[in-house]
């Protein structure tokens, strides 16, 4: 018996020691993987669900019959029924004709053009973009330039390095990102430079810079700053904009930007942004009104190779207005509606279908989805499902007015999946549109969005009122002229009462 209590007070010194060891090393937090489409709650919690994409091919180069193969593909842009994909480590840009999602195929390959200018073909182009009239505009970095090209590839003109005092003489022109408008002006993300979209207008003239990000600051160091020495100071980190990572014109012709090098700690305190939608003054008029900030996931610690928060390096605008964010860090795609309600989240880091090594570049044809793998050198494109039919469905309907057509495909969406908010919120909002705002404040509360219930608690409250009004002035002529009545009598008594005392008095 000695023995065998020797053993077990031995084993359990042991087990105290080894509890008491463990909670003097920290323990990394893991990153929480999900299931392939997911969504968070109001509470923040992981509500897996339907798949609203599911993937109908990966292009690579045997599958586009390319002879040479890709080589880090960076860019990719949509026109019509025409892809055109930067492959950049080729020096050429390929025409990709889509008669169907599930047949694509090769229809020109771009690696030079013609015109008077001393150098007629690519270095790294790692950008496209396509006007109406079918100009081409390409983010030629490699020769530091922003062509422009005819429709039969004739050289046009070229954007050069701005002129500007602010910038650095030393810093190189490094073209990595293009958009756009319709009178031609062109917007530009470089390397090194983060004072926002370097613009042009058509004429090539640089005529400044448009929607440099917040700048964030601890005045802690700001003031440690004023007092260290200039080596201390080198090594500080400096208060200035972030560079932008990739920007895209939607069909309004507002920009959304995305930046993917941000401080955790500003994420989460809400002093920078993920995302910006820029109007032509360079304001940000994104609407933000979704429970969680426009940052990707809400869980980061590391695990699987990867760490941090989500790095947005592209985004593509349907014309129903859900913006698509492409993560860079855990090969994850997030959809966002106009009001900044997540509508999806999916994707992860792999080498299957449907996941990435490093997502480089996204675009969209209709509702089909298109993402670009720089790493395994391939175009995935995701198609929706019949949930996500249902979810685009609902949401242009109520775009387009339909609003009882909307409440019923949300109804259709919520029969599918009873923890997606989206659906409960969407109804909400249909039924508010058709003015039955007490059936639209429990939907609301149902998902605790406080915005949306004021609003048909105070259209509610109103039609009461009005329906009520006969009433409700009943009774405020009660409350105030039967005490007032009361009082009256109540005088009068003692009026007469006091009189019959004073004359009884006076005959004595």
């Amino acid at each position: 018996m000695r023995g065998k209590n020797g053993i077990l007070k031995t084993a359990a010194a042991a087990a105290a020691l080894l509890i008491a060891l463990t909670a003097c090393v920290p323990v990394p937090v893991q990153a929480r993987e999900y299931g392939y489409t997911y969504n968070y709650d109001y509470w923040g919690d992981v509500q897996e669900g339907p798949d609203l994409y599911s993937v109908c091919k990966v292009l690579t180069s045997a599958d586009l019959k390319l002879e040479q193969k890709l080589k880090n593909p960076q860019g990719l842009f949509a026109m019509g029924d025409l892809l055109y994909l930067c492959d950049s480590g080729n020096n050429r840009i390929i025409e990709i004709h889509r008669s169907s999602p599930e047949k694509l195929e090769v229809t020109r390959i771009i690696d030079s053009f013609t015109g008077n200018v001393d150098v007629t073909t690519f270095s790294n182009p790692t950008d496209i973009a396509v006007s109406e009239e079918g100009d081409f505009y390409i983010a030629d970095q490699g020769n530091a330039r922003i062509l422009k090209l005819s429709s039969d590839l004739e050289y046009l003109m070229q954007f050069d390095k701005p002129v500007d005092n602010t910038l650095d003489p030393k810093i190189a022109f490094q073209p990595k990102k293009i958009v756009i408008d319709t009178a031609g002006r062109v917007y530009c993300i470089a390397a090194g430079i983060n004072k926002g979209l370097i613009k042009y207008e058509a004429d090539g003239e640089f005529s400044g810079f448009v929607g440099a990000t917040r700048v964030s600051f601890d005045w802690t160091d700001y003031i440690w700053k004023k007092f260290a020495t200039q080596e201390q100071r080198a090594r500080m980190e400096s208060f200035v904009p972030t560079e932008y990572d990739n920007a895209y014109m939607d069909y309004e012709g507002f920009i959304y930007a995305v930046a993917g090098s941000l401080k955790p700690d500003d994420l989460r305190d809400g002093t920078v942004d993920a995302v910006r939608k820029l109007n032509l003054m360079g304001n940000d008029i994104l609407v933000r009104n979704g429970d969680w900030d426009v940052f990707g996931d809400l869980y980061w610690g590391y695990g699987g190779g990867y760490e941090g928060p989500s790095y947005f390096t592209d985004v593509t605008v349907m014309d129903n207005d859900i913006y698509v964010c492409l993560d860079r860090n855990r090969g994850r795609l997030f959809g966002y509606d106009d009001q900044g309600h997540i509508v999806f989240c999916f994707g992860g880091n792999g080498n299957m279908d449907g996941y990435f090594r490093r997502p480089a570049a996204i675009e969209h044809i209709g509702h089909e989805l298109y993402v670009v793998d720089s790493l395994d050198c391939s175009v995935t494109v995701f198609v929706p499902t019949q949930f996500g039919q249902l979810v685009y469905k609902a949401i242009e309907e109520f775009d387009e007015g339909h609003y009882e057509a909307s409440g019923r495909a949300w109804e259709e969406v919520m029969s599918l999946n009873g923890n997606y908010d989206l659906a409960y919120i969407g109804i909400g909002r249909s039924l508010l549109r058709q003015e039955r705002y007490k059936e639209a404040m429990r939907y609301f509360e149902l998902k605790y969005d406080e915005e949306n219930y004021s609003k048909a608690f105070k259209q509610y409250r109103k039609i009461w009122v009005e329906e009520h009004i006969g009433w409700i002035v009943a009774a405020v002529l009660v409350l105030f002229l039967v005490p007032m009545g009361i009082g009256r009598v109540r005088k009068i008594k003692h009026e007469i009462d006091t009189a019959d005392i004073f004359v009884y008095s006076k005959d004595r």
